[in-house]
């Protein structure tokens, strides 16, 4: 971390973790393809390339809300073609950060804080080769880090809504004459060489905490179900987790014929999750509140008390980079943490002798850790966060788990993939015996 020509270095706390414990930084574009590679290897896995429309529901047409779970996709093939539908017994939905499904299966509240301009630094060395940097500019931070032996991804954070223009030079022009002067000097040249060689890409940094609906036959994933700001990276750390999480939920059942136990199951997924998933998003959003430079002083003494604590080490270094790494996923432990910078950056301010100045900008400085830190709190849910066993079960609707045995197409029948014999009689009654326990 650099601030103020100032470097601080921290790294993962390895002590009780066995095996190697590092950092993984990409292309991504090569590692999504390479993981689409790996599954359509999986013998068990047939890959089909379409186009969803729409959610399924029983009678094969798109999936109405309340009349049925959901059975599968309508998608088309290619452009003109007629539309199909797949069935399954559970659809996953993960169509990313645009997502056009995800408003049937949750209720979004998406933030837009800013932008990211990426560019791609050649034949550079970094300050600390085979490290992650963080810039802490104004008005907001910039990222370093490798994605292959002879190439650096340099991040630039924007904020606002709109982005200056690319096409009449106000982006170029922004970089130049703002970014590039704060950018470290064993850096910069070849920063200004990468913004004239032009190529420039840019992303919209979005933030949604997760608030799934829970509906019968469907499960949110990746960004079309939670994001953060990617400051610390932590969204593919979430989305393995998540990955690694749902499978271990999922296999402890024999199929997902029985719609009962693939809910509980799903479910248990949504609320196992959030310890993790809370801590790196309230800790990414975090940070990025207190790294962005303001014209506020009790701001500025936060930023500063945030850089100043990381680059004591120990304890102050380790604890929080072992929640923002997804090592130790514990709310409680966030909150100590962020208190204890703002403590911190109060005892600087009240010693070695209290001032009336020093005494209001202290006030001033909790008051701004208070205000960062509660709504994004507030947003992921609190008893969800921090006691999230407690936290009420979603609650499914009988008249849609009615439905659900209509889900798949008899053996033989019409639809894609087939299905499972309908259940008997006495099926039916026991499962509608172990659904009123969580059916309304």
């Amino acid at each position: 971390m650099f601030k103020d020509g100032v470097e601080a270095r921290v790294a993962y706390p390895t002590e009780g973790f066995s095996g190697e414990v590092a950092g993984r930084s990409f292309h991504n574009g090569r590692f999504v393809q390479r993981l689409r590679q790996a599954a359509a290897a999986e013998p068990r896995l047939t890959l089909r390339q379409s186009t969803v429309r729409a959610l399924a529901g029983a009678d094969g047409g798109p999936w109405v809300e309340g009349r049925s779970p959901v059975c599968g996709v309508v998608h088309r093939a290619s452009p003109g073609a007629p539309p199909a539908t797949a069935r399954a017994h559970l659809t996953v939905v993960c169509d990313g950060m645009y997502s056009n499904l995800r408003a049937k299966l949750s209720t979004p509240s998406i933030a837009a804080p800013s932008f990211f301009v990426g560019l791609i630094l050649r034949n550079v060395t970094l300050p600390a080769p085979s490290h992650g940097h963080v810039v802490l500019m104004a008005p907001s931070p910039v990222l370093f880090y490798p994605i292959s032996s002879g190439e650096v991804r340099c991040l630039v954070d924007i904020p606002g809504t709109s982005l200056p223009s690319t096409s009449t030079g106000a982006l170029a022009a922004h970089l130049l004459g703002v970014v590039a002067p704060q950018v470290p000097a064993c850096l910069r040249d070849e920063f200004v060489a990468a913004v004239g060689r032009g190529g420039m890409r840019s992303m919209q940094n979005k933030q949604m905490p997760a608030n799934p609906v829970h509906v019968p036959g469907a499960l949110l994933l990746g960004d079309s179900f939670n994001m953060r700001h990617p400051l610390t990276g932590g969204g593919m750390t979430v989305a393995l987790s998540d990955a690694a999480l749902l499978t271990k939920v999922l296999s402890a059942l024999p199929d997902f014929a029985d719609p009962a136990a693939t809910a509980l199951a799903t479910a248990s997924f949504y609320t196992s999750r959030k310890p993790l998933a809370a801590t790196i998003n309230t800790l990414a959003n975090a940070l990025y509140a207190v790294f962005c430079a303001k014209d506020d002083p009790a701001h500025d003494a936060m930023r500063g008390a945030c850089f100043d604590y990381l680059k004591r080490g120990g304890s102050c270094a380790a604890g929080p980079v072992a929640l923002l790494s997804g090592l130790r996923p514990r709310p409680s432990v966030l909150v100590a943490h962020f208190f204890a910078v703002a403590a911190f950056g109060v005892g600087r301010l009240l010693l070695p002798r209290p001032t009336l100045g020093g005494v209001r900008l202290a006030l001033a400085l909790l008051a701004t850790a208070t205000a960062i830190i509660v709504p994004i709190i507030r947003s992921e849910g609190v008893r969800a966060v921090f006691f999230p066993y407690l936290a009420p079960a979603p609650r499914l609707d009988k008249a849609v788990l009615d439905a659900a045995f209509a889900c798949a197409a008899p053996r033989g029948g019409g639809g894609e993939g087939g299905g499972h014999p309908a259940p008997s009689p006495p099926a039916r009654g026991a499962l509608r015996t172990r659904l009123a326990a969580v059916a309304g």
